[in-house]
């Protein structure tokens, strides 16, 4: 698996046929254009995970759309954020509540209406709501819930190469808690993209993952690119990460009895693991950029808020993983939302843009087309 990003021209050919090149100098790991990735879609605007979402994100010019995945009853993989069918569609109004289960997910117990309970044909009847305070909710009701042949249909039908990056939600709980199998998840995801893209490290796919266990078995069934995720709770003052359960280590580390952290993944030792078995990692802002809240306000709206954070910097977290010969894809840029130590979320992008990120995720896909530009 190692092998493919040392061959320069693969890794050349890829990023030109998912969004071209041109003639600026990137700090990326090999120079190429950093990627827009559509999280979600474009989720800012509609709601996510929906084909018409998918289809505004490209239209707007990402790079990849991400559609997160999840089983229904009968083993089918759609695009929800979660197992969990609340707070993203209209589940509550056309299903009973005696549809909810009680389901042990990453160690909280959650009452809620699971995937794995709901044929495909019963989620098909769903639509797709806003999840978000503060967004519209004007479309709320109008678009159904995708498959993953479906993302792919419209991701291959657009006239330029348009990427997918799934996500594999919670394999520990799909393999125990909803009762499919060990990998049984991964292997129906391996079957599709292979069918679809081929088994190649030259494919415009990214398979993406919080867990760990499930990555290091990809890396011994396919030559797709894999990216390890890297969570936390919360951001401290002092810039620190903040690691509180069920976001403070993967969760198949907690089931092993293994204590390392998010956070230990990031370390010298913990990327030369990572690099053992993917090809990047997703790490969340925060641990790429330094920020202190030392109670300025900056901004200039008498309010002290997130955007007023002091910027101390790179953590050197890029620089340690492009020496290891790692990506770095970061999330979540909201125009919507405040930003760790930006007023403007253009500037934002700009900003992790210029200290060598490959890619990040953003709810509005055109802004970060328009920061690329930029810079």
């Amino acid at each position: 698996m190692n092998i493919k990003f040392l061959i320069a021209a693969v890794g050349l050919a890829f990023l030109q046929a998912c969004g071209g090149s041109d003639n600026t100098t990137y700090n990326t790991l090999d120079g190429a254009r950093p990627l827009v990735i559509a999280h979600r879609g474009a989720s800012g605007e509609l709601p996510e995970h929906t084909l018409e979402g998918y289809r505004r994100a490209i239209e707007q010019g990402a790079d990849f759309i991400e559609p997160d995945l999840v089983l229904t009853k009968d083993g089918v993989m759609v695009a929800r954020h979660e197992p969990v069918l609340d707070g993203t569609t209209d589940v509550a109004a056309k299903f009973p509540a005696s549809r909810k289960t009680t389901k042990n997910l990453d160690g909280v117990p959650t009452t809620a209406y699971f995937a794995s309970e709901f044929t495909l044909a019963e989620i098909k009847t769903l639509r797709a709501i806003q999840p978000r305070t503060g967004r519209s909710t004007q479309y709320d009701g109008l678009y159904s819930i995708p498959t993953l042949d479906e993302v792919i249909a419209l991701a291959k039908s657009t006239s330029r190469t348009v990427g997918i990056y799934p996500e594999i939600k919670h394999s520990t709980f799909h393999a125990t808690v909803a009762g499919f199998g060990a990998n049984v998840f991964e292997d129906k995801l391996l079957a599709t993209l292979h069918a679809a893209f081929g088994n190649s490290a030259s494919a415009p796919v990214f398979i993406q993952s919080f867990e760990v266990s499930n990555l290091q078995y990809l890396n011994g069934k396919t030559s797709i690119k894999l990216v390890q995720l890297i969570d936390a709770d919360d951001v401290n003052n002092d810039g620190s990460l903040s690691l509180v359960a069920p976001f403070r280590q993967p969760y198949d580390f907690v089931v092993k009895g293994d204590a390392r952290t998010f956070a230990d993944l990031l370390t010298d030792p913990g990327l030369a693991f990572v690099k053992s078995y993917a090809d990047a990692i997703g790490p969340w802002k925060p641990y790429l950029v330094k920020t202190v809240n030392d109670g300025v306000e900056r901004t200039g709206d008498a309010t002290l808020t997130a955007a007023d954070r002091r910027v101390d910097g790179s953590t050197g977290v890029i620089e340690r993983a492009h020496a290891k010969g790692l990506l770095v894809h970061t999330w979540t840029f909201r125009n919507d939302a405040g930003t760790y130590g930006f007023k403007d979320p253009q500037k934002e992008i700009e900003y992790y843009f210029k200290l060598g990120v490959d890619g990040l995720f953003t709810d509005f896909p055109a802004t970060g087309v328009a920061a690329r530009a930029a810079i």
